[in-house]
């Protein structure tokens, strides 16, 4: 007997690409960029991860750990109101107490967002979305966040002439 799965029209693919040189945050849905946040990234001491991660949960009014410090939620919360965590560990999207730091390398290497750009955010995306963040801007991140790629080096060759030819006008 053959079963079929029935996937529902609500069902979408979400992907979410971090630039770390452009402070950016995109989020594509089936393709589409639906929305570009600004976004603090980590410090050079503490820098932000790279490569492919999931979102592993999301936590409404989180307490915030750090070396052995507790925060309860509230307003002093470095993480704000929202905890999106990563699948490596200690590391999420989450607000700040610090909205200063928003467009810069700031954190302790997670990705900060306004309060009203995170919590928009959090409600358009689930455990299980696909998190690239980018250390580098490239071909593909680039169109993203409006930014030139960077330009491909071409390698010249030296033109080797014989011993009896003339250097070309204007010199070589």
């Amino acid at each position: 007997m053959l079963v079929a799965l029935m996937i529902p029209a609500t069902a979408q693919t979400r992907q979410i690409v971090v630039s770390i040189p452009d402070h950016r945050l995109a989020l594509i849905v089936d393709g589409e960029v639906k929305k570009v946040y600004p976004v603090a990234t980590g410090r050079a001491e503490t820098p932000s991860p790279t490569g492919s991660f999931k979102i592993a949960n999301r936590v409404v009014n989180p307490t915030y750990y750090h070396q052995g410090k507790q925060v309860e939620p509230g307003p002093g919360n470095p993480v704000g109101t929202r905890w999106i965590g990563l699948d490596e560990k200690g590391y999420g999207i989450h607000g700040t107490n610090a909205p200063g730091s928003i467009g810069k390398s700031a954190s302790h290497g997670c990705i900060r967002m306004a309060k009203k750009d995170l919590e928009e955010f959090f409600e358009m995306v689930r455990p299980g979305d696909v998190v690239e963040i980018r250390g580098e801007r490239d071909e593909e991140s680039a169109p993203l966040f409006g930014t030139p790629a960077p330009v491909k080096s071409v390698e010249s060759k030296p033109v080797v002439m014989a011993a009896n030819e003339a250097a070309p006008k204007g010199g070589q």
